[in-house]
């Protein structure tokens, strides 16, 4: 992640509150007839070219430098 301020494109209220989302897969087994699980890997991290940013005023999602970019257009006074 950057060092530089973000700025919620979507509600256009938020500079402060964010949450970086991680994406992880976890491969598991199931039952054909049950539908039990019947066996659960390890998670594996899902490496993302850029990080995925969540605005938690309005719960927008996207890539950093949707948010960085905004910030840029309108700078804080």
């Amino acid at each position: 992640m950057n060092n530089q301020p973000y700025y919620c494109p979507s509600c256009r209220s938020n500079r402060y509150k964010f949450k970086q989302v991680i994406t992880y897969t976890q491969p598991f087994y199931k039952d054909a007839v049950t539908g039990e699980v019947v066996e659960r890997m390890e998670p594996e991290l899902v490496h993302e070219p850029e990080a995925v940013i969540q605005c938690q005023v309005c719960g927008f999602e996207g890539n950093e430098l949707r948010f960085i970019k905004q910030a840029e257009r309108e700078p804080r006074r």
